[in-house]
């Protein structure tokens, strides 16, 4: 039962020390993370994985991940993404949060603060599909005529 609410966090990086230390560090934490390390990889595999939360490196190459960030909310626009960088500017952080970044960390990320952006990030996702269930119910039961 617990391996069903676990949160699932899809980690996205080109640097693969980085991901596969930070795979273990986050399975250790009991999340199930699912590692890829291209925008392209993730976007080909978005769909087939029912992903809680994205961690996303700004800086790629191919796709970026800024671009990943606006596929990612275009194919699943209930994802929570956390955009990830070694070189923050102010605009690049203005611009993953114009679309749709639900927050913006500096590497090296404290592992602690992750896990909490990633609670927080779960926690507001799993709020709005909730509220879109009851706006549905409410539509649905509007739409009858009992």
């Amino acid at each position: 039962m617990e391996c069903q609410l676990a949160t699932k966090v899809m980690l996205v990086d080109d640097e693969t020390d980085f991901i596969e230390l930070m795979s273990q560090r986050l399975e250790t934490r009991g999340l199930k993370v699912t590692a890829v390390t291209s925008g392209e990889e993730a976007l080909a595999s978005i769909d087939d994985k029912n992903i809680d939360v994205a961690v996303v490196d700004l800086a790629m190459p191919g796709i970026d991940g800024l671009q990943t960030l606006i596929q990612m909310k275009k194919i699943r626009p209930d994802i929570e993404v956390i955009m990830l960088t070694g070189h923050a500017t102010v605009h690049s952080g203005i611009e993953a949060m114009k679309h749709g970044a639900s927050d913006y960390l500096e590497k090296p990320v404290d592992l602690n603060v992750l896990m909490e952006k990633i609670r927080k990030a779960k926690q507001d996702r799993m709020t709005a599909l909730e509220e879109k269930s009851a706006e549905e119910v409410k539509h649905i039961l509007k739409s009858k005529s009992w």
